[in-house]
């Protein structure tokens, strides 16, 4: 039965790197259909063939040269991770007992750690986001960055979850990183002091009359995070709103809605297509305020997740111009199973499209007005863009 049921989007794996349901139980039969080639003969696998994995365990257990180093647990870590690393997914994994605590504690949105949004960059470990004001940010770390390392041991072959999981840590402790930023050829190594890092969901600044609404991502408090600030603007005489998502990793979809809901008045916000091709739909629902000011929205290549789900809606139904450039093509549904012994897995069960039926895995967001932010403030461009008398 469930222990808890509540949708949402993956991130990309790190503070708020965000589960779909808890579900008590899962199935090791993931492999239903696949073929599998051995030499020159091809079958067909239905499923995962224990007997196999006992045996080898048993030879283990009697033939091992160093029989005090065989530690049950770890191997059956390993197998499980095996399976989930076959997979070939960079939103899958398998997480330990003690990995998978200390991956829901980040649910609440808050953590101990460097602070920093940990996706991939073509198969490598990266930084899609150092948070403002915490170590991370204040070491350097800046969106793009490689790591190469970290505390001397390689990513080479690490998920985002993996490399997560070594960098989180103690307030106190130090983790050192071996890093390459975006653009450069020679790497550097950063040893940062982990905090308890407080994520802000939400933050509002004015630019005359223009409100700058940055959202960093959906956590549990985002909605209500966001609603007083949209009373503020109400009532202050706003004449228009920048939404900044640029670097926003994603987040629950359930606040992701309730979001967008603010901005459009009816209608669906995102289709989930599941392995079968059977849809389901995330509506508008009732909310307020309700918000009718012009909107520019700003993305970049770190924006994900719920915050592509959020940006498709508004660019569907004409609600904002999205500007900036492609977003990151985060498009898969992630549900977090906890396992029997405590551990758990992280599953890829669909895709989600736009609520014109536009596939955003693999694709992202192209952005009505294409900005490079190398030669272009983006802010200052949508604050001149909403002023332009329409």
């Amino acid at each position: 039965m469930p222990k808890k049921m509540r949708i949402t989007l993956v991130s990309l794996v790190i503070t708020a790197g965000l589960l779909l349901s808890f579900v008590g139980g899962c199935s090791l039969d993931l492999f239903h259909g696949r073929t599998a080639t051995t030499g020159t003969t091809t079958t067909t696998i239905d499923k995962i063939d224990t007997n196999l994995i006992n045996t080898v365990y048993g030879m283990i257990k009697a033939k091992y040269v160093e029989p005090d180093k065989i530690d049950a647990q770890k191997l059956t870590e390993g197998a499980l991770k095996g399976i989930m690393d076959a997979l070939n997914d960079p939103h899958s994994a398998y997480m330990s007992k003690s990995q998978f605590a200390e991956f829901s504690s980040s649910l609440a949105g808050n953590f101990e750690g460097i602070g920093a949004y940990v996706g991939m960059d073509n198969g490598t470990v990266s930084i899609i986001a150092p948070i403002p004001g915490t170590p991370a940010a204040a070491a350097g770390m800046q969106a793009g960055d490689l790591i190469l390392e970290i505390n001397g041991k390689s990513t080479a072959g690490m998920n985002a979850n993996d490399a997560v999981l070594l960098i989180r840590g103690p307030k106190g402790t130090s983790v050192t990183l071996t890093v390459l930023h975006k653009d450069a050829t020679q790497t550097v190594t950063m040893t940062i002091t982990r905090a308890t890092i407080e994520v802000p969901s939400v933050i509002l600044e004015m630019k005359g009359t223009i409100a700058h609404i940055t959202i960093t991502n959906f956590s549990e408090t985002t909605d209500q995070d966001l609603t007083p600030i949209l009373n503020t603007i109400k009532g202050n005489g706003a004449t228009g709103i920048v939404l900044d998502l640029r670097n926003n990793p994603g987040g629950y979809l359930d606040i992701c809605v309730r979001v967008a809901s603010h901005f459009i008045d009816s209608g669906t916000v995102v289709t989930v297509v599941d392995r079968n091709g059977n849809k389901t739909t995330s509506s508008v629902v009732s909310v307020s305020p309700k918000i009718t000011l012009p909107m520019v929205v700003l993305v970049n290549a770190y924006s994900a997740s719920a915050s592509e789900v959020l940006t498709g809606a508004l660019q569907d139904y004409k609600r904002a111009t999205i500007a900036g450039t492609v977003t990151y093509g985060k498009g898969s549904v992630n549900q977090l199973f906890d396992l029997p012994d405590g551990s758990g897995i992280y599953l890829t069960i669909a895709r989600w499209l736009t609520p014109n039926g536009h596939l955003i895995e693999g694709k992202g967001i192209t952005p009505d007005e294409p900005l490079d932010y190398t030669k272009v403030d983006g802010l200052q461009w949508a604050i001149d863009h909403l002023n332009v008398p329409k």
